[in-house]
């Protein structure tokens, strides 16, 4: 007697399983005819012309190179204060902006304000040069 409740309860799950399949497919079935039906109705009204989307006008900032930029243009820089400038131009040449940090020439907390606003260009296109020229600027 207990073999028809197993078989029952196979088939209930069976069902189950397949019930969102099923659901799907009449749910996709039934998007055209509604758009068709929405179609018709809006084809009485004017349709709405498109709005252009206004011209991209990003303003690129101009970056501080901090190898060669004078201690009065640092001076600018969101949370730079004078005596800042001066340690980065002690500090010079820089072979990455991060140097700022990892030399100790600015505390970590102001260096977000300022990674989006400075570069450090190097004198060299050839990377062992400047290698060279940063050895032999630090001792």
């Amino acid at each position: 007697m207990k073999t028809p409740y197993i078989y029952t309860a196979l088939l209930t799950a069976a069902m189950l399983l397949m019930a969102p399949a099923t659901f799907a497919a009449e749910s996709k079935a039934a998007a055209p005819q509604e758009a068709a039906s929405q179609g018709k109705a809006s084809a009485k009204v004017a349709p709405t012309p498109k709005a252009t989307p206004a011209p991209k006008t990003t303003v690129k900032a101009k970056l501080i190179d901090i190898n060669s930029a004078s201690a009065k243009e640092l001076a600018t820089l969101p949370g730079v204060s004078a005596e800042d400038a001066a340690k980065i131009v002690a500090g010079r040449p820089y072979g990455s902006k991060t140097w700022l940090i990892t030399n100790g020439i600015l505390p970590e907390a102001k260096y977000p304000g300022l990674k989006d606003l400075v570069i450090a260009k190097q004198p060299f296109k050839d990377g062992a040069k400047n290698v060279e020229a940063l050895k032999k600027a630090k001792p």
